[in-house]
C-alpha cells in the first residue's frame, strides 16, 4: 500500500500525507457532528446542505484512504470534495447567514486548504500511480 512512496519525489509524499491527514481531521469533525447532532447538524442550514456535510464524514475518509494509496484518483477526488465544500460553505456564508469572508475563520480556512489542494494536485497526479 505504500510501496509508491519509495518511488515518489519526496515532496510529492509529504503533500499527498499531509493532504490525507488533513482530510483524516475533516471526517473526524464530520462524524463528531453526525454523532452529536445527526443529519441536521445545523439547523439554520437548508436538509440537503447538512446532508451533503454529513456525507463528507464519508467521504473525507475516502480520499485520505485513496490518498494514502498513492493513486491518482485521490488527488481527483481531494479537487471535487474542496471545490464542492468551498462552494457550499460559501453559499451557507454569504447567501443563509449574510456573513463575510472576513468574519468566518472556518470559511478561511476552507479556502486556504482548498488553495492547497488544488494547486498541488497537477503536480502531485503526474507521481502517482493510475
Amino acid at each position: 500500500m505504500i510501496a509508491w512512496m519509495y518511488r515518489t519525489p519526496l515532496w510529492a509524499v509529504v503533500v499527498c500525507v499531509t493532504t490525507a491527514g488533513l482530510f483524516l481531521v475533516g471526517a473526524v469533525v464530520h462524524v463528531n457532528d453526525l454523532l452529536q447532532h445527526g443529519l441536521q447538524a445545523c439547523d439554520w442550514a437548508p436538509r440537503w446542505l447538512n446532508f451533503y456535510w454529513s456525507s463528507l464524514a464519508l467521504l473525507d475518509l475516502l480520499a485520505a484512504a485513496i490518498l494514502i494509496s498513492g493513486k491518482r484518483r485521490g488527488t481527483d477526488l481531494a479537487c471535487v470534495i474542496m471545490t464542492t465544500d468551498l462552494i457550499a460553505n460559501w453559499y451557507a456564508t454569504y447567501g443563509i447567514q449574510h456573513s463575510s469572508l472576513a468574519a468566518q475563520p472556518g470559511l478561511q480556512r476552507l479556502l486556504a486548504f482548498t488553495a492547497f489542494v488544488l494547486g498541488t494536485a497537477p503536480f502531485v497526479r503526474r507521481h502517482l500511480t493510475s
